[in-house]
């Protein structure tokens, strides 16, 4: 009960970032801490015990996302311009952006670059890690983010400025 009360806070919030519905995301929750307890004895310890419970939060409601046919688009190597893009941690916005504008505008991106800027911004997943999660390659992963990335500057200097530059 001790793990749970200090989790489920926390594991609400990630759920909530995938699906928008707050039943939905409880129902995850739930259905996450009984997997992560009934297979506890295959947590290594290697990491935290919630970045553990994490990770079965956000395969869970990927899942429930793949099931209700809001499928994430995968893509092969082949179908992407590959874009190296050695900027990753270059995330400044302009000045009266607000962490609002800056949600509203993830959450209107497309789904294919939503959910790679959602775990590696506001999860914090590398790459390696992500392309994991979501069953596609590290290249497809970083091509994602990137272009997730510029995607959402122009809708924020969109909203900046009320016309594109």
């Amino acid at each position: 009960m001790q793990l749970y009360n200090q989790y489920c806070n926390g594991m609400l919030i990630v759920a909530l970032r995938f699906v928008k519905d707050t039943m939905e995301a409880e129902d995850i929750v739930q259905e996450a801490f009984i997997k992560a307890f009934s297979k506890l004895e295959q947590y290594k310890a290697e990491v935290s015990f919630g970045a553990w419970l994490k990770r079965i939060v956000i395969n869970k409601c990927i899942d429930v996302l793949k099931s209700k046919r809001q499928r994430i688009v995968e893509l092969e190597d082949y179908h992407l311009n590959v874009i190296e893009d050695n900027n990753d941690n270059d995330w400044t916005v302009d000045e009266g952006i607000s962490v609002d504008d800056v949600k509203t505008a993830i959450e209107a991106l497309p789904e294919k670059y939503k959910y790679v800027v959602l775990l590696y911004l506001m999860e914090g997943y590398d790459h390696k890690e992500i392309s994991e999660i979501l069953n596609i390659t590290e290249i497809a992963s970083r091509t994602q983010l990137s272009r997730g990335k510029q995607k959402l500057k122009d809708a924020l200097k969109l909203k900046r400025n009320g016309t594109r530059s």
